[in-house]
């Protein structure tokens, strides 16, 4: 800790530790104010903002800033996208058939439409077009922890500082604006259609009772060796990748590592800890939750407040043209594309939530 010309500097120790206090401040928040509840505002997101209005109100009565090293929270970010690898099954992906195959060009079609509806406004307030895209599909559809883990490479390539600043406010109001809309789009397409929900022959006396899994050091273990083994990867892949002229973040390509890795290795593959490799395990959910959760407290706590005050107009003017986009792909793409069923209601109110 130090402190020099007006600026408290914390080092990594004390800001892992400040960001597990915002994790639980978040938490408490949660359980006690019902907006945040009601709209599933995360933990870290309530915690990390309030942390930062603090901070912000501390700067402009006495000057001091406060700032952080979040060499621990980068290494988070890693430990984080390295686990979406390790989950992610290709096998799963093709169970989804032709509904998954329609959704998921929809989306792609959609983000395109996100970054250019961002990079319109901005160009029309006579900002850099890349502040349009951090307020369109990475903050919007990536979320805080896409945004978090682009801002950083945006502020060095563009010269925007204000990047990571700019990431998560879009997310935050993006998520509240969500929450609004999912369901209203639902319940209005579910009315004007006269749709009615299927009625499943034998709901849940067909489902089995799932075993609750009981996590060992040796599971929390092996699931933190796997995760090394693939950044280990995703760090050649990256320096490979480095010597052809194009620059990736790492958590990208640890993150390819663990997609390659998961889908390529046979169950029956033999492993020093003697155990299949550990996709969708109890012990990477929860190293990923961790992982997840305090690396957003750091990147919200952080946070620099002050230096949006000249910015609020647009990214308000960006989000609101953001929701009518939004709006007009639930009611007019997705829902027609899905079969305008109720289940295709459903999923426009999901749609509405990642959006």
């Amino acid at each position: 800790m130090e402190f020099d010309n007006n600026v408290l500097y914390l080092s990594s120790f004390f800001a892992v530790t400040m960001g597990i206090v915002v994790l639980f401040i978040g938490r408490r928040l949660n359980q006690s104010i019902g907006f945040l509840k009601e709209f599933s505002i995360p933990e870290p997101v309530s915690g990390g903002i309030l942390v930062s209005t603090l901070l912000a109100l501390v700067y402009a009565v006495t000057s001091v800033e406060v700032t952080f090293d979040l060499m621990a929270r980068d290494v988070l970010l890693v430990y984080f996208f390295t686990t979406i690898g390790i989950n992610a099954s290709l096998k799963d992906l093709l169970k989804g058939g032709k509904p998954l195959i329609i959704l998921l060009v929809v989306t792609i079609a959609f983000m395109v439409m996100q970054n250019i509806v961002g990079i319109s406004v901005a160009s029309a307030f006579g900002l850099e077009p890349v502040f349009g895209m951090l307020s369109g599909s990475i903050s919007l559809i990536g979320g805080h922890g896409t945004a978090i883990a682009w801002a950083p490479k945006v502020a060095d390539e563009f010269g925007l500082e204000s990047a990571m600043e700019i990431g998560i406010a879009s997310a935050t109001f993006g998520l509240i604006l969500a929450s609004l809309m999912g369901g209203p789009i639902a319940k209005f397409l579910i009315k004007k259609h006269s749709l009615v929900a299927s009625v499943e022959e034998n709901p849940e006396k067909e489902k089995a009772e799932q075993p609750v899994e009981k996590l060992t050091s040796f599971d929390f273990l092996d699931a933190v060796l796997a995760i090394h083994v693939c950044i280990v990867f995703g760090v050649l892949l990256n320096e490979a990748i480095s010597q052809t002229g194009l620059q990736l973040p790492l958590f990208v390509s640890c993150l390819f590592a663990g997609i390659v890795i998961t889908n390529l290795i046979p169950d029956s593959y033999p492993r020093i800890t003697g155990t299949k490799w550990p996709t969708r395990t109890a012990a990477v959910d929860l190293i990923a939750d961790i992982a997840l959760g305090t690396f957003l407290a750091m990147s919200l706590m952080s946070m620099q407040l002050w230096t949006l005050i000249d910015l609020a107009g647009p990214i308000f003017a960006i989000l609101a043209m953001q929701l009518l986009l939004a709006v007009v792909i639930n009611i007019f793409v997705v829902f027609p594309a899905m079969g305008k069923t109720y289940d295709a209601a459903v999923v426009c109110a999901g749609f509405g939530g990642i959006s």
